[in-house]
């Protein structure tokens, strides 16, 4: 999609939904304006407006009237392309349907499968939703050609700043938009869990001394890694089978305590961004002391990933960007979602209790996963941030675009079938978004 350029969105009517926090999609409208399409936005709540103030449609029906509403407006405008921010927010949801029924083309936006310095855009969805070819052979074809990655530098801040002025005008403006409902609670009190991650950072760099040290040397090789998702992802609430965080934390100790070899060591790691909102050492202290595992189970919490992914004996998790990075890392990885990246010769493809014991045997095939990178860069990746744009002349949303690249089809598209066959593996949870035979895949970041 953008990756392509935007002159391929010339005469073209966008319909922009809710993008990341920030101005990231008020920029993205410049842009396009600027290629000569016909942009219109839809704000939901005041956070939307704060960022997107003029020119908007304020939405402030119900979520029952919202598909009706959708549909007439996609009628009424003409709408050629949907772009939104994550596919599973649920006015997203409701949106995807609609537009997928009148035969709308959507472009999903998301955080950057590879980081850091790229963003996500795909057509149709995003994660297990993506319409990549989950066969191995497509990948030994040589890809697009990309422009050399530019650095974004740390963003990381920025995005703090627009999520607490985002919140906060959500959370002030409900009145304007009182049947609105967030995928989080739209509160000032929203701010409170970045206060606590702050220093429960300083408190588990404390307390966790040693501990890398410890994986890294003396249990190299002999630990399991499971890094865990932010307690409401979509890769918990849809992309998989597991009703929560801690259900999936339960059934990956109760399998270890039955499966694993006895001198190897379970270590489940927080995810970062969560470190605020959710504390899961009660409930690992009690499953490991009824499982009579002892010592054997650790929960830990900030330290360098990229280490332990060299030393651990095998990475198991729901979906994330971590499986790629243990992918890259060499690691043998078993994922227990929906993930696009779950391809035999990547991925371990039996069961979890297996795992354990075979884990060894599988690393993932390296050529196979180089070629399947550079694929996903190419088809799917944007170079740049959402909260920080890259210094590009004439871009307002700093985006590196390979329009000019040599080796580009005129549509990015995959070959028909393989875009039609990946379409009939969507997961169940979007059985009902059938894919159209001519949705094809474009590319992120």
């Amino acid at each position: 999609m953008l990756s392509r350029g935007l002159e391929q969105f010339k005469d073209k009517r966008v319909l922009l939904l809710q993008g990341p926090v920030g101005p990231f999609f008020k920029r993205l409208a410049a842009d396009l304006r600027g290629a000569g399409a016909q942009v219109h936005k839809v704000n939901f709540n005041a956070g939307d407006w704060l960022f997107y103030p003029r020119g908007a449609i304020a939405y402030r029906g119900t979520m029952d009237e919202w598909p009706a509403f959708t549909e007439a407006l996609l009628k009424r405008l003409r709408i050629d392309v949907v772009l939104l921010f994550g596919d599973n927010r649920p006015v997203h949801r409701m949106a995807h349907a609609v537009a997928t029924r009148l035969g709308v083309e959507i472009g999903v936006f998301e955080e950057g499968y590879v980081r850091p310095d790229y963003i996500t855009l795909e057509r149709f969805g995003v994660n297990g939703f993506s319409l990549l070819p989950g066969e191995p052979e497509y990948y030994f074809a040589e890809p697009p050609k990309c422009p050399p990655r530019r650095a974004v530098g740390n963003a990381y801040w920025a995005m703090v700043r627009y999520g607490l002025l985002y919140f906060a005008a959500g959370a002030l403006g409900k009145p304007l938009f009182r049947h609105y409902q967030h995928h989080r609670p739209l509160s000032l009190l929203e701010g409170l869990p970045w206060v606590r991650s702050v220093w429960r950072k300083q408190w588990y760099r404390w307390v966790e001394q040693g501990i890398e040290q410890a994986l890294t040397s003396r249990w190299s090789k002999n630990f399991f890694l499971v890094p865990l998702q932010v307690f409401n992802d979509s890769q918990i609430v849809v992309h998989s089978e597991w009703e929560s965080v801690a259900h999936f934390i339960e059934a990956t100790l109760h399998s270890f305590a039955a499966h694993a070899p006895a001198d190897t060591l379970l270590v489940f790691k927080h995810h970062p961004m969560d470190r605020g909102y959710q504390d899961y050492g009660a409930l690992i202290r009690r499953l490991a002391q009824a499982a009579q595992l002892g010592r054997r189970v650790l929960y830990i919490h900030d330290q360098h990933l990229p280490s332990l992914l060299d030393h651990a004996r095998g990475v198991v998790l729901v979906n994330s960007t971590v499986g790629l990075s243990a992918l890259h890392h060499g690691a043998p990885t078993k994922l227990c979602g929906d993930g696009l990246y779950d391809i035999e010769g990547l991925t371990y493809q039996g069961d979890l209790d297996q795992f354990w014991a075979e884990a060894p045997q599988h690393k993932p095939n390296r050529n196979l996963y180089e070629r399947f990178r550079e694929h996903l860069i190419a088809r799917t990746q944007m170079n740049g941030s959402f909260y920080k744009p890259l210094p590009i002349v004439g871009s307002c949303t700093g985006l590196v675009s390979r329009s000019s690249m040599a080796g580009v089809s005129a549509s990015g598209a995959l070959p028909a079938a393989t875009a039609t066959q990946r379409a009939a593996t969507v997961p169940r949870e979007r059985a009902h978004l059938t894919a159209r035979e001519d949705v094809v895949v474009g590319e992120k970041t």
